[in-house]
C-alpha cells in the first residue's frame, strides 16, 4: 500500500511538472514578437572575416521598427506609418548579408568613417607629416577608402528592445589614417518615433574624424519610384560650391536666388532642370549645406532639415550638432540596382541627409576643423524624427 501511495504521488508530481512546462511554453509562444520586416534574420546570421554577424530588430510602443546588422552598422529596414497608419519600409538596401558583402559597393544604411565625404587628392597634412589615403573616387578619397567603416564587422556592446550600441578599434594607419581610433556608436528608437544616433571616438595620435550615417530614404517606400516630389526644407542660408570632382572650392556662398535655396519648403525636383553650373557638376544635388545655428530642439540640437511626402503624408525631421549636412538626391543611381523587395531602384529614387563636418576640411583651413587629438573626445549627434503631415 505504501509503495502504491508513493507511486501515485510521484505520478501526480510528474504530470504537474509536465503541465507547468507545457503552459510555460505556451506563454513564451504568445510573447514571441511578430515583426513587420520582410527580411529573414537567418540571411544575416553568418561569419565575415572571422567575426560573427547577426540582424538585430528594435521596436517602440508605436510599432515603428528598425533592423540593424553589425556589418557596417547598417540600418537594413525602417518601418514607419503613413497618415492612414500603414507601415512601409522607407530605407533602401538588400535582403541578405551576402549582397552587402559580395555585391556591388554600396553605402546603404551604413556608418561612414573614418571620414565621411571627400578628401581632395587622397591626402592631408597634420603638422609637418603628410598622410596619403587611397584614391577611390577618381583622384580623390571618399567615405573612408576601399574598406571603410561600412565594410567591417562591429562589436555589439549592448542591445535592448529599442537600442543598440556598437564599438570598434580602427587600428593605426587603417586606410592611411593615423592613430588607433576607438569608436562607439549608439542608436536609440524612442517612443517619439525618433532614431537617435550618438557617436563617440578617442585616439592615441592626432588624426582627422568625420562620422556620419548614410541611409537612402524614400518616404513613399523603398523602391517606390523617384523622390522628386518630396518637399524639402534645409535650414541653411549658405552652401559650399564644388569643382568638377565634387571637392569644395573653399568658398561659402549664399543660397538666396539659387536652386540651392531650400530655406522655404519646395519639391526636390522643382529646380533640377535650372541652368545652374553647380547642378550640372553634381548631376543634381550632392552638396554640403552650412547649417544655421537655430532653431534648436530640447536637447540643444539644431533643426537641420524637414522632408514631407505628399501622397503618404510621411514626414522626417533631422536634428544635429554638426555644422553641415550633405544633401544628396540619388543622382548616381542607375535604375539597375534591385533592392530587398525585388524592385529596381530608380534614378533619383532616394535622398540622403548626412550630418557632417564639411568635405575636404583637412585641406581647407577656413572650414571647421576635423582634427582630433589624444586629449580630446570626438562626439556627434544626429536625430531622424518621423511623423505625418498634420491636417
Amino acid at each position: 500500500m505504501k509503495n502504491i501511495l508513493i507511486y501515485m504521488l510521484l505520478t501526480t508530481i510528474f504530470i504537474g511538472c509536465k503541465e507547468q512546462k507545457s503552459n510555460s511554453t505556451k506563454v513564451k509562444e504568445t510573447k514571441k514578437m511578430v515583426y513587420k520586416t520582410k527580411i529573414d534574420p537567418t540571411k544575416f546570421d553568418s561569419v565575415v572575416a572571422g567575426d560573427s554577424v547577426k540582424l538585430h530588430i528594435l521596436t517602440n510602443k508605436n510599432g515603428v521598427e528598425a533592423s540593424f546588422t553589425n556589418f557596417g552598422q547598417r540600418l537594413v529596414s525602417l518601418y514607419v506609418p503613413d497618415k492612414n497608419g500603414n507601415f512601409e519600409d522607407v530605407v533602401l538596401g538588400y535582403a541578405t548579408l551576402d549582397e552587402f558583402v559580395n555585391g556591388p559597393k554600396s553605402y546603404f544604411g551604413s556608418v561612414i568613417g573614418r571620414y565621411g565625404n571627400r578628401i581632395a587628392n587622397g591626402s592631408f597634412n597634420i603638422d609637418d607629416t603628410k598622410y596619403s589615403l587611397v584614391k577611390n573616387n577618381n583622384e580623390n578619397h571618399l567615405h573612408g577608402g576601399n574598406v571603410g567603416f561600412e565594410s567591417v564587422v562591429w562589436n555589439v556592446e549592448n542591445v535592448t528592445t529599442n537600442s543598440i550600441q556598437f564599438s570598434r578599434l580602427s587600428p593605426d594607419m587603417e586606410e592611411g589614417y593615423p592613430g588607433n581610433l576607438m569608436v562607439n556608436v549608439s542608436y536609440v528608437l524612442t517612443d517619439d518615433n525618433e532614431l537617435k544616433i550618438s557617436y563617440k571616438a578617442t585616439t592615441d595620435k592626432t588624426t582627422v574624424v568625420n562620422l556620419t550615417h548614410h541611409s537612402f530614404f524614400n518616404l513613399k517606400g523603398e523602391g517606390e519610384g523617384d523622390v522628386n516630389d518630396h518637399i524639402v526644407m534645409i535650414n541653411a542660408n549658405n552652401y559650399t560650391p564644388v569643382d568638377s570632382g565634387l571637392i569644395p572650392t573653399g568658398t561659402i556662398e549664399n543660397v538666396l536666388g539659387t536652386p540651392f535655396d531650400f530655406t522655404s519648403p519646395k519639391a526636390i525636383g522643382k529646380d533640377l532642370d535650372s541652368d545652374f553650373e553647380q547642378l550640372k557638376i553634381g548631376n543634381g544635388y550632392d552638396h554640403n549645406f552650412v547649417l544655421n545655428d537655430a532653431p534648436k530642439n530640447e536637447d540643444g540640437l539644431v533643426l537641420c532639415a524637414k522632408v514631407s511626402e505628399p501622397l503618404t503624408g510621411r514626414t522626417m525631421e533631422v536634428y544635429t550638432d554638426e555644422p553641415g549636412v550633405q544633401f544628396y538626391g540619388g543622382n548616381f543611381m542607375t535604375g539597375e540596382t534591385i533592392g530587398k523587395s525585388g524592385k529596381k531602384y530608380a534614378f533619383r529614387g532616394s535622398f540622403c541627409l548626412e550630418t557632417q563636418h564639411f568635405p575636404d576640411s583637412p585641406n581647407q583651413p577656413n572650414f571647421p576643423s576635423t582634427l582630433l587629438k589624444p586629449v580630446e573626445v570626438y562626439t556627434s549627434n544626429c536625430v531622424y524624427k518621423f511623423g505625418v503631415i498634420e491636417e
